[in-house]
C-alpha cells in the first residue's frame, strides 16, 4: 500500500523469510559462513538456537540457497512427528516411496539411497526446524540416523534449528547420547539497539529505497526498545510505523509514527513498566496470568465432581492442639525460612512422594544464585494462586546450579499436553513436560541445594 509513496519496489518488512533481505550484521553473516563450512566438512549434528523471531528460519533459507551443488538439502518442518512418521517423512523428501512398507524396509531403502548418493559424490543434509517442539523419542530417532555411515563418512548431516528450550531438552539425562553427537553449536543473538537503525535502513534499501533514511533516530530508538532486539518484532513495528506515516502523508517516520505503531501492537509496555524489561519478569507475568486460568478451571472441575453433600460424612472436629514443647518455643525464635527455602523444602517432600509415572510442566529456570528473582517469582505466585501446584526443584545445568520451577502434577501425558497447549496459546514459550523420575535424577546432581 505504501510502497509507491516511499519509492519502494516491494514491501521491506515482510515476516516471511526472503533471502533478498538477509542482513549479515550482528554475527548473522559469520553464523551463515560457519554453517556452510561445517555442513561441508562436519561429521556430527549441528545445532542453531535463538529466541522466537530472532531469524533462525532466514538462516535456514540462506544456508539452503548457498550450499554447493553437490549438497542436497531436505526439510523437516513439522516437529510433531512420531519416530516412525519422521523416518517416512525423510524417505519421502529423498524421493523414495515408503507407502505400505515396514520401518525396517524403509530404513534399508534410505540407507541404500544415501550410499548411492555418496558414491556419486553427493552429500545430504537434513534441516530440522522447530526442533524444540519435537517429541524426545523422535529426536532420538533422528540421532540414530547418524549411524548411517560408510567406513569414513557419515551419510546424513543434520542441522537442528530451535528455540533455547532445545538446550533444556538436550540437558536431560535421557538425551545425553544426542547431546554428545552435537559437534557445533551456534546461537542467533538479539539485535542490539545500536544496530536497529542500520537494520531498518538496510531492509528499506533492499526494497528499493534511494536517498535519505526514512526513519528518524527517535523512531528507530523506540522500535529498538520495544522489540527487545527480536527481528520479527522490528519488522512488524517498522511496517506499522510506515503505514502510520503514509496515513499522515509524511515522507519520513517520526517518533509519533513509531508510538502509533506501538499502540497497534502487542509489544508496547504496560503502564509503569519500562521498555526492555527482563525476560524472567515478562515470563513470570505471563505464567501467572495463565496459571490463574488453569487454577480456576481446576476448581470448577473439582466442584463438579464432588459427591452430593448429603452423602458425605460430617467432618470430624479437630482436636485441640497440645501445648508446644519448650524446644519448639525456643526454635520459634530462630530466623524464619525464606519463601524459597519453604518452597524447596515442600517440593523435596512432594518430589519424593510423587509416583514415578506422574508428569509436571517446567515453566521457568533461574540460577540458584538469583535469590531475589526466585523470591519475587514465588511471592507473586503465592499472592495470585498459592503455591500448592508450584514446585521448586534444583538441577545442575551447564555446570551451574539452577532452580527449576514446575507447575502441576499430571497422571497422564494427555493431561499434561492439554495444559501445555493452554500455556502455548497464551504464551510464546512452550513449557517442557518432565517425568517425575527424570526430575529426581536431575535433583540428585544438585543435591547440595537441598
Amino acid at each position: 500500500m505504501y510502497e509507491a509513496h516511499f519509492g519502494l519496489q516491494e514491501s521491506p518488512f515482510g515476516i516471511t523469510p526472503n533471502p533478498a533481505f538477509f542482513y549479515s550484521g550482528n554475527t548473522r553473516g559469520e553464523i551463515l559462513q560457519g554453517l556452510l563450512y561445517v555442513v561441508a566438512h562436519g561429521e556430527g549434528i549441528i545445532k542453531v538456537t535463538g529466541e522466537v523471531g530472532s531469524g533462525k528460519t532466514m538462516l535456514c533459507r540462506m544456508l539452503e540457497e548457498q550450499l554447493p551443488p553437490h549438497i542436497e538439502a531436505i526439510y523437516l518442518v513439522n516437529p510433531s512427528l512420531s519416530p516412525l512418521e519422521v523416518l517416512f517423512a525423510i524417505a519421502g523428501e529423498l524421493g523414495l516411496n515408503p507407502d505400505g512398507k515396514r520401518s525396517d524396509e524403509v530404513l534399508r531403502e534410505l540407507h541404500a539411497d544415501l550410499i548411492a548418493k555418496h558414491s556419486a559424490g553427493k552429500q545430504v543434509v537434513l534441516l530440522v526446524e522447530e526442533a524444540q517442539a519435537m517429541p524426545l523419542d523422535t529426536l532420538e530417532e533422528i540421532r540414530l540416523l547418524t549411524n548411517l555411515e560408510t567406513a569414513r563418512h557419515k551419510l546424513l548431516q543434520i542441522v537442528l534449528f530451535g528455540q533455547p528450550e532445545l538446550d533444556d531438552h538436550l540437558n536431560l539425562s535421557s538425551m545425553r547420547q544426542l547431546k554428545e553427537r552435537i559437534t557445533h553449536s551456534f546461537e542467533v543473538p538479539a539485535m542490539p539497539p545500536e544496530l536497529v537503525p542500520e537494520f531498518i535502513d538496510f531492509r528499506l534499501r533492499a526494497a528499493g529505497l534511494e536517498g535519505e533514511p526514512v526513519f528518524s533516530e527517535a523512531a528507530a530508538r523506540l522500535i529498538a526498545r520495544a522489540s527487545k532486539g527480536i527481528v520479527r518484532r522490528i519488522n512488524i513495528l517498522a511496517d506499522k510505523a510506515l503505514m502510520a506515516a503514509y496515513a499522515d502523508d509524511a515522507h519520513s517516520v517520526t517518533a509519533a509514527h513509531a508510538r502509533a505503531a506501538l499502540r497497534d501492537s502487542p509489544y508496547q509496555p504496560r503502564a509503569g513498566l519500562k521498555l526492555g524489561g527482563s525476560r524472567s519478569i515478562d515470563r513470570t507475568t505471563a505464567v501467572l496470568s495463565v496459571l490463574i486460568v488453569l487454577l480456576l478451571a481446576g476448581l470448577v472441575f473439582q466442584l463438579r465432581h464432588l459427591p452430593d453433600a448429603s452423602a458425605r460424612p460430617a467432618p470430624a472436629m479437630a482436636a485441640a492442639p497440645a501445648a508446644a514443647p519448650a524446644a519448639a518455643v525456643t526454635a520459634s525464635s530462630a530466623a524464619p525460612l525464606t519463601l524459597l527455602q519453604q518452597s524447596l523444602r515442600a517440593s523435596k517432600t512432594w518430589l519424593r512422594d510423587e509416583p514415578a509415572g506422574h508428569l509436571s510442566l517446567l515453566i521457568e529456570t533461574m540460577p540458584s544464585s538469583d535469590q531475589k528473582g526466585l523470591e519475587t517469582f514465588l511471592r507473586n505466585t503465592r499472592q495470585e494462586i498459592g503455591l500448592a501446584q508450584v514446585h521448586a526443584v534444583p538441577l545442575r545445568q551447564g555446570g551451574e546450579d539452577k532452580i527449576a520451577i514446575f507447575y502441576g502434577s499430571f497422571t497422564t501425558l494427555a493431561e499434561a499436553q492439554g495444559v501445555q497447549a493452554l500455556l502455548v496459546d497464551h504464551w510464546s514459550f512452550r513449557p517442557l513436560i518432565r517425568d517425575i523420575k527424570d526430575m529426581r535424577e536431575d535433583a540428585k546432581l544438585a543435591s547440595s541445594v537441598w
